[in-house]
């Protein structure tokens, strides 16, 4: 026997052995179709699971899982303590945790124009760590690497600046299907695109993956249990994915419906969670089931190019989440201070969520004081548009949208063998639907579809 202890929110997937028959989780693929992540425990197989984090799992010499306790359960204990002593507390721990995970190294710090890596930025500079930073923006899309290059400056970062191409995809395909072995979709990750750029580049890539969960509020009133059953699966739910969860639930002949069983499994998930408080609950909703799954999925790009480090993940700044009240981490109150309190000139840069305003002037982004700046954008996307240079918002719209995007996208899901899998009467459909009448609305589903051709060539015909 062993025993394996996962973190809080693990930063990767652990496998273990359960005692089903070998078949296709066909429930659980319908979830993964609508969502962009499996769900709590789930796999492709019913035989196989997903360590749940935070937790002390028993498993037998020969990979079954035995037994799982919880050693930590999220929770909601808000401490009388003023906003100002909060922000000391935060200030020395988060400081602490990036010293542990970067200290005498090499720091790869990737930039982006929002508030986590910008607060990471403020720690390493306060450590006088040894910082390469880079940032990167898609092709005839918003140079969101302007406002990295800004920060960097202003920290006396290294920098580099990369641009997300048109159709890298498709000469990676295979190496990240090898990655995420399919538990997310290929193009959210485009990171792909520049990992051969960073190798090199330093010791440690120091990620700010969930801090924009954990310092936000869902901005929700207190609602009741079922109403939180209700509003969580809007939620999750991507554009397009209930309706192709729907027709692969038709299609597999499951029982019942879908939407019935999942909500249905997203009433028992709730549940489990002790916290009366919506917006906390949600939050560590998201933190057991969201980042685990899907965020967590992603990093595993990451490290082709050096070990990881996340200090939103660590633990003690996940216990710390919990005693705080609500109302400081709503409109990520915390991390604002912390950048104004260490380093107002980068307080001062235009935050992209917000442009062109900036952590001083950020709540004049409404009407009327917006204005110019939305018509000026509205008449520069125009113009690009005249030019045929279409403004790019997603990934996807660079790795499908195209001849020659679509040739190669088309012969993966329109394979003979994936058709025994999904019929080919549905990814007609989707085909007509993407190309023809609404990329928007199935882009996600044309995602799962690449997924799943690339899960079922790999891992089931292959």
């Amino acid at each position: 026997m062993r025993t394996i202890t996962t973190p809080i929110i693990p930063t990767h997937q652990t496998f273990a052995k359960v005692n089903a028959p070998h078949e296709l989780h066909l429930e659980a693929i319908c979830v993964f179709a609508a969502i962009g992540f499996f769900l709590d425990r789930d796999t492709y197989w019913k035989d196989q699971a997903v360590l749940s984090p935070a937790s002390q799992h028993t498993l037998d010499g020969d990979g079954y899982l035995i037994d799982s306790e919880p050693w930590f359960k999220w929770h909601n204990t808000p401490q009388a303590i003023s906003f100002n002593d909060t922000l000391d507390a935060f200030s020395e721990l988060f400081e602490t945790i990036v010293k542990e995970q970067t200290n005498g190294k090499q720091v790869i710090l990737p930039l982006s124009g929002g508030l986590d890596s910008r607060t990471q930025a403020v720690a390493l500079k306060q450590l006088d760590a040894d910082v390469f930073s880079y940032s990167y923006a898609f092709e005839n899309g918003y140079p969101e690497t302007k406002i990295a290059q800004l920060i960097a400056n202003t920290c006396g970062f290294e920098f580099e600046d990369y641009v997300i191409p048109k159709g890298y995809l498709w000469s990676v395909i295979d190496d990240l299907t090898n990655i995420n072995n399919c538990y997310s979709d290929f193009t959210s990750p485009r990171q792909m695109a520049v990992i051969n750029n960073l190798q090199g580049k330093g010791d440690v890539l120091s990620l700010g993956h969930w801090g924009d969960v954990l310092f936000d509020s869902m901005n929700l009133p207190q609602l009741s249990f079922e109403e939180t059953v209700e509003v969580l699966p809007k939620k999750l739910i991507k554009r397009g994915g209930l309706e192709f969860a729907q027709a692969l639930w038709q299609y597999w002949g499951l029982q019942g419906n879908f939407m019935d069983y999942f909500r249905s499994r997203i009433s028992g998930l709730l549940s489990k969670i002790d916290i009366e408080d919506t917006n906390a609950k949600l939050r560590a909703f998201k933190s057991l089931y969201w980042a685990p799954r899907w965020t967590s999925v992603s990093l595993s790009t990451f490290k082709r190019i050096a070990p990881i480090s996340l200090p939103y993940y660590d633990n003690r700044l996940c216990e710390f989440i919990c005693t705080l009240p609500e109302y400081y981490l709503t409109g990520r109150q915390l991390q604002i201070a912390y950048i104004k309190r260490y380093a107002p000139a980068l307080a001062k840069i235009t935050l992209q969520d917000h442009r062109p305003f900036h952590l001083y002037n950020y709540h004049f982004d409404k009407v009327p004081y917006n204005l110019p700046y939305r018509f000026l954008k509205k008449m520069q996307r125009v113009i690009s548009s005249i030019k045929g240079l279409p403004y790019v918002q997603r990934n996807w719209e660079l790795q499908f949208l195209g001849r020659s995007n679509q040739e190669e996208l088309l012969k993966r899901i329109n394979d003979r063998d994936f058709n025994d899998f999904i019929p080919k009467e549905l990814v007609t459909t989707y085909n007509n639907e993407f190309f023809n009448k609404d990329t928007l609305q199935y882009a996600h589903p044309m995602n799962m579809l690449l997924v799943l051709s690339q899960f079922y060539k790999t891992q089931v015909h292959g």
